[in-house]
């Protein structure tokens, strides 16, 4: 389960609410909640912490992330770790499973392209400071016993998070867009002609377990927008674009959410499909689709040609 739903990041929830989402998210078996400080600025851990308080956490896995941006390469380990200080305090816990780079890795030498952009500027970080000092602070971390495993969220240029994958210190795991539009929609920040599944091959091609993130594209994939979005937002584009997927789920008659989510869990490589709900009927819809199963070979076939000329 993640924290952009009950982070109020997707439309408005009630912290009352989000946090009955998570019990029922316990209650159903669901073992790994993936949250970050960008969530609701810190809403989606806080959420998570109370849902937690006077439950046993020890079979529970725990993701969170932290935003560096483009800062001097001596104070990325500081602050790696008073972020990773600050989750572990609202989450309730002592040690993060998975600590993620939440910024999108970009090319040496593009550093410029973004930094006229303050809010653009945030979300990058170059590939030879992931090299230099994140992936040492990321070590640093795990030597002191704070996290078991690090890896990256994998947006930005295309060609810096292939090199981060095809490294020799690869991460633990990959967040990848996985849904039918292959899209990011708003999300990428760095490239207008980046390509998720390039990523996921790149992942495949190293083993790297891939986290799914945007079944739904942020909405564009489900029945109907739960927020209200300008026609030039990409998140607008894609749902108008998506026409054709609702048309056909109707006719399978199941819910376009549900068809998304089956879809991402069918897709060769994807460990885990990270669910953005932010309520119990938007999470009792995820767990129908998980028990509903895959989609076979004719299935898949019929989905992916329904935008194969785009």
């Amino acid at each position: 389960m993640g924290g952009g739903g009950i982070g109020g990041s997707w439309g408005t929830t009630k912290r009352a609410e989000a946090i009955a989402t998570v019990n029922l998210a316990l209650e159903m078996g669901i073992d790994h909640f993936d949250v970050a400080p960008l969530y609701g600025k810190g809403e989606a851990e806080k959420v998570l912490g109370k849902a937690l308080s006077g439950k046993d956490p020890s079979n529970l896995h725990f993701t969170t992330k932290c935003l560096l941006g483009d800062i001097p390469n001596e104070q990325i380990f500081d602050r790696l770790e008073t972020s990773l200080a600050r989750s572990m305090r609202n989450i309730g816990v002592e040690r993060i499973d998975l600590f993620l780079l939440h910024s999108q890795l970009i090319l040496d030498g593009t550093e410029e392209l973004f930094r006229f952009n303050e809010f653009r500027a945030q979300l990058t970080t170059p590939i030879s400071a992931y090299f230099d000092a994140v992936i040492p602070a990321f070590e640093r971390l795990k030597e002191e016993g704070k996290i078991a495993h690090w890896g990256i969220t994998g947006l930005g240029e295309q060609a810096a998070v292939i090199e981060a994958i095809n490294h020799q210190a690869a991460p633990a795991a990959v967040q990848c867009v996985v849904n039918i539009l292959n899209s990011a929609g708003g999300l990428n920040c760095a490239a207008e002609d980046f390509d998720p599944r390039a990523i996921l091959s790149a992942c495949r091609e190293q083993q790297v377990p891939v986290l799914a993130i945007r079944a739904v594209q942020a909405g564009a994939l489900t029945g109907s927008m739960d927020r209200e979005l300008e026609d030039t937002d990409p998140d607008q584009a894609d749902y108008k674009r998506a026409r054709r997927f609702r048309e056909l789920a109707s006719e399978w008659k199941e819910s376009p959410a549900s068809l998304a989510h089956r879809y991402a869990l069918s897709i060769a490589g994807v460990s885990s499909v990270i669910l953005g709900t932010k309520n119990r009927p938007e999470l009792q819809d995820c767990l129908r689709a998980e028990q509903t199963g895959g989609l076979g070979p004719e299935e898949l076939e019929a989905l992916e040609s329904l935008f194969s000329g785009d």
